[in-house]
């Protein structure tokens, strides 16, 4: 249903948040779709099967349609028609096991784990248990890999990666469960498919009022910012008074951030940090690097 408001309102979800039901659109649900025949079933089964699709309507008010009906319209006509699947028979393929999926990621072999997700999105499993590993850079790899996997699954079956995501949400939220990976990988999937999951974006921002998982959180976002600065230029000022956290890798990813979101309001407070010595690892395509935080906020800099 969000996401049908959200096309509606031509992919601005701060208009679509702030509307109320009744007032701004009206909802309708039909249950019990068959989405094979385009017919639907009030018992619920035929032919055996059970049948359990779900149609979403929105019509919006005339007010927010005179905002939003041009963009949706353009968005309409650039639509890719949609056009039989072909038969996967003749490219059936040996599944991999768990151990190869891990030496993949391990040497950071993106291409044929993209292929095996386009047939079998069970790899999603695989790559999650990576996230839990304590080597830093096979869990950062992990992320990254497991955010490209999603994009790809998400083009026919976009729902079971809002799940994925809802998923991994709630653990970095139970106290009770490591989040270790979980973060960067909610950062990498959004990353990826930006146009469908930036919805999910305000979710990451209450874990920058955590002081365990602020770091985290940064990095995420600043993946983010990476693609789709626009999704977060709007909390800039928010993420300014984190150049004066006292842990030198909160200092380093606001940097990092901030660089990536061209933030020239920063730059007064950016250049106070230019000779921090206090080293970090930075994660960017496929590799761990250490800098100063110094050598982060010059960069970021230069980017402004």
């Amino acid at each position: 249903m969000i996401e049908a408001l959200v096309f509606g309102c031509n992919m601005d979800w701060d208009l679509a948040w702030n509307l109320l039901p009744g007032e701004d659109y009206l909802e309708a649900i039909v249950e019990q779709y068959d989405y094979l025949n385009h017919l639907v079933v009030p018992k619920g089964f035929l032919e055996g099967r059970r049948i359990s699709g779900v149609l979403f309507f929105v019509r919006l008010h005339e007010d927010v349609q005179e905002v939003t009906s041009e963009g949706v319209r353009k968005n309409l006509e650039k639509a890719t028609p949609i056009s039989p699947k072909p038969s996967l028979q003749h490219v059936s393929k040996r599944p991999f096991s768990k151990r190869e999926i891990e030496e993949l990621v391990k040497e950071f072999r993106v291409d044929p784990i993209l292929s095996v997700a386009r047939e079998d999105k069970r790899i999603v499993r695989h790559l999650q248990r990576l996230l839990y590993s304590g080597d830093d850079l096979l869990r950062q790899r992990a992320a990254e890999v497991l955010g490209q996997v999603s994009a790809v699954i998400a083009e026919t079956d976009p729902g079971a990666i809002s799940k994925l995501l809802q998923r991994l949400f709630t653990s970095v939220m139970d106290t009770a469960a490591s989040s270790w990976g979980g973060i960067e990988a909610i950062g990498e999937i959004i990353r990826y498919k930006t146009e469908l999951f930036a919805g999910y974006v305000p979710q990451l921002y209450q874990f920058l009022a955590d002081e365990k998982l602020r770091a985290q959180a940064l990095h995420a976002i600043g993946k983010i910012a990476k693609s789709r600065r626009d999704v977060i230029y709007k909390i800039t000022f928010h993420l300014i008074p984190f150049l004066r956290d006292p842990d030198p890798l909160v200092r380093g990813y606001t940097a990092w951030l901030l660089g990536n979101l061209r933030a020239h309001e920063a730059k007064g407070d950016l250049e106070k940090l230019k000779d921090e010595s206090p080293e970090i690892d930075i994660y960017e395509n496929g590799r761990l690097e250490k800098k100063t935080v110094g050598q982060v906020v010059s960069e970021a800099l230069e980017k402004l």
